[in-house]
């Protein structure tokens, strides 16, 4: 299949949600799937994809389910063009749905996306070599409870109380090249409040 075109658009694991105009991408040869690939063999085997050439990527509902996430958005800042934009669709990890699906093998809260870019390991060294600078994170929340709740007072809610972000939604830039491992070059992102 030809993805010459000007924009590329990577739609990881996407199993049935085959997106027109996206490289639909799964570990399942599905109807609809552009490029077959195991996410968890990231760090041995590299994506069939080239290098710098996507734009932008989605993650929906993917990432709770891969144990190796580390070699996973190495290999995805590899195929990153500079500044490609990434979202990351996923429950929240004070929420049921974060916990109770047993093919869930790990949580995220907004601290976690970080950890996907280089300034957050500059107390050790543990081979990463992607650097997605989170710059924005929603919390969906259901508006018939929340709305007129202001964000510092969400987010007090949001860290000592379960089920109150229905979905999460974090969008990354790839920074390249990547950054020194240094604490002060963390930026935190930006966080909103989506009413669902």
């Amino acid at each position: 299949m030809d993805f010459s075109d000007s924009k590329r658009r990577l739609n990881v694991g996407c199993g049935r949600n085959i997106m027109p105009g996206w490289i639909n991408l799964d570990i399942a040869a599905l109807p609809g799937v552009d490029v077959v690939a195991d996410l968890e063999k990231c760090a041995s085997i590299p994506l069939p994809i080239e290098s710098d050439s996507v734009d932008e990527f989605l993650l929906s509902h993917l990432i709770e389910h891969i144990n190796n996430t580390l070699p996973l958005m190495q290999e995805l800042h590899r195929v990153a063009k500079p500044n490609a934009q990434l979202v990351i669709r996923c429950p929240h990890g004070a929420s049921d749905d974060a916990w109770e699906d047993p093919t869930h093998v790990r949580v995220f809260f907004a601290q976690s996306f970080g950890y996907f870019s280089q300034p957050y390991y500059w107390r050790a060294d543990y081979g990463y070599r992607g650097d997605w600078q989170p710059a924005r994170i929603i919390y969906a929340v259901e508006g018939r409870l929340y709305q007129g709740v202001n964000l510092e007072t969400l987010g007090q809610q949001i860290a000592t109380q379960r089920n109150i972000v229905r979905e999460m939604i974090a969008e990354l830039v790839a920074i390249k090249p990547i950054r020194q491992p240094l604490r002060e070059l963390q930026t935190p992102p930006r966080l909103e409040i989506a009413y669902v």
